[in-house]
């Protein structure tokens, strides 16, 4: 089959599943399965090798990051659970003056908090940024809203565990613990500098009060935390930060070439995040009703259930296209610079995520489609990984029902939040590739 066939038929492929999910209403996961069913059909493969690209592509995927995807998701809910988060943010409202704390809201909501899944830490954390929004002064309220949805999104496709950057990593077959190391240094960098520009832009007449505000808190107001029985914020904490750091310690090792059965076990993110798990759960056990730790894996369960099937059917797409070659037909077309490639993987993102409205979605099928070809060129996947996340973060709008929730559960309109959410966001989206061009072309 010659080169422009292979490329018009995973250009059809890539446009029949947006049309799919917009015009037919078809779940993702079908319209993925379809679209690689005629991607295999149409490129030569035939039905027994189609059957088994899908197959194995779904394996492949849930082999490296469904007990990372489960486990992340129990251990944040188990983390909401017990007040972390509350007793963390009040934490950061006493650390921090009215001038930083936006930043180091943003930051933690981006890094350490990135295993609890996005809705429920959003609905958990609004209303703690609705009340500190009215104590940090002018623009405060703008501020926040743009600190928690850069905190959400960002964390979302950069920082295992979340599940955007294990997604990513396990398409692209990458070590967990380089994501996460990676990841942090491009989430910290393009929270804190997208927010110092919005900050400077909303002073300078962009945020509107009167207009972008709601003049009450769209949610109740939440008593401080330390008005509440929670366990102790070192106690509930633990878990997770114990968790973060074994993956890290991992990574380090790893880039180090240090390397015994010990470090490479506990290095481990799957162990990690499962050593994290235990120790979460027992001290809920030990000082929540069994109820509520019984309703917290409910939940987790409940969230876990529908991300693992579509990145699992993310996979089958982007083995597919694998499979078809396309990668072996994309590197003549490119030199071993970095720059073009990887604008190449953020802008394909980006266009499959004004199209979809799935964060998640169009990172991984950017991915799948053009990292097969990355390695060939010189190009660490990491970066591509991140390019393509960075890229699916450009204009989150009102397909996203996070841009919803955003919305309805802070003190913004929907004219503020197209600024807060879309413009800020989309701003990040470009900002990020900074780092990541840097951190590509040095390493």
């Amino acid at each position: 089959m010659s080169d422009i066939a292979v490329f018009a038929n995973t250009a059809i492929t890539i446009v029949g599943v947006v049309v799919l999910i917009l015009r037919v209403k078809i779940s993702p996961a079908i319209a993925l399965v379809l679209g690689a069913i005629y991607l295999g059909l149409v490129s030569g493969l035939g039905p027994e090798q189609t059957i088994k690209s899908i197959t194995t592509g779904f394996g492949d995927l849930m082999a490296e990051v469904g007990l990372l995807i489960a486990f992340g998701v129990l251990l944040g809910s188990l983390m909401a659970s017990l007040g972390a988060i509350e007793q963390l943010v009040d934490r950061l409202v006493r650390l921090f003056g009215p001038k930083t704390l936006p930043y180091a809201f943003g930051s933690t909501v981006g890094t350490v908090l990135q295993s609890i899944f996005a809705d429920v830490l959003l609905v958990i954390t609004a209303p703690l940024a609705s009340r500190l929004s009215r104590q940090i002064g002018p623009h405060g309220a703008a501020r926040m809203c743009a600190a928690m949805a850069l905190g959400i999104e960002v964390g979302l496709v950069f920082v295992v565990p979340g599940v955007g950057a294990v997604a990513l990593a396990g398409v692209l077959n990458l070590p967990f613990g380089k994501m996460f190391l990676f990841g942090v240094v491009t989430a910290v960098f393009t929270i804190i500098t997208t927010l110092a520009l919005f900050t400077a832009l909303a002073k300078r007449g962009l945020w509107n009060p009167e207009l972008d505000e709601t003049e009450e808190l769209p949610v109740a107001e939440v008593e401080p935390a330390s008005d509440r029985r929670f366990p102790p914020l070192a106690l509930s904490l633990s878990p997770l930060l114990l968790a973060l750091l074994l993956i890290a310690f991992g990574a380090i090792a790893e880039m180090l070439g240090v390397s015994s059965p010990v470090v490479d076990f506990l290095g481990d993110p799957v162990i990690a995040l499962l050593i994290g798990l235990v120790g979460a759960l027992a001290i809920a056990r030990w000082k929540l009703p069994k109820e509520q730790t019984e309703a917290a894996f409910k939940r987790g369960f409940h969230e876990s259930g529908q991300i693992l099937i579509l990145t699992g059917v993310g996979g089958s797409l982007a083995q597919t296209v694998k499979d078809v070659g396309l990668g072996e037909l994309l590197k003549d077309y490119f030199t071993t610079n970095t720059l073009v490639p990887l604008l190449l993987v953020w802008a394909v993102a980006a266009v499959l995520h004004i199209a979809v409205g799935s964060v998640v979605l169009a990172s991984i099928t950017a991915a799948g489609v053009l990292g097969p070809v990355m390695p060939m060129l010189g190009i660490d996947p990491v970066f591509v990984a991140l390019a393509a996340g960075a890229g699916s973060l450009f204009v989150i709008h009102a397909t996203s029902n996070t841009f919803w929730l955003l919305q309805t559960l802070l003190p913004q309109t929907t004219r503020g939040a197209l600024k807060s959410v879309t413009l800020t966001v989309s701003a990040a989206s470009i900002i990020a590739m900074i780092p990541i061009q840097v951190m590509a072309f040095l390493f």
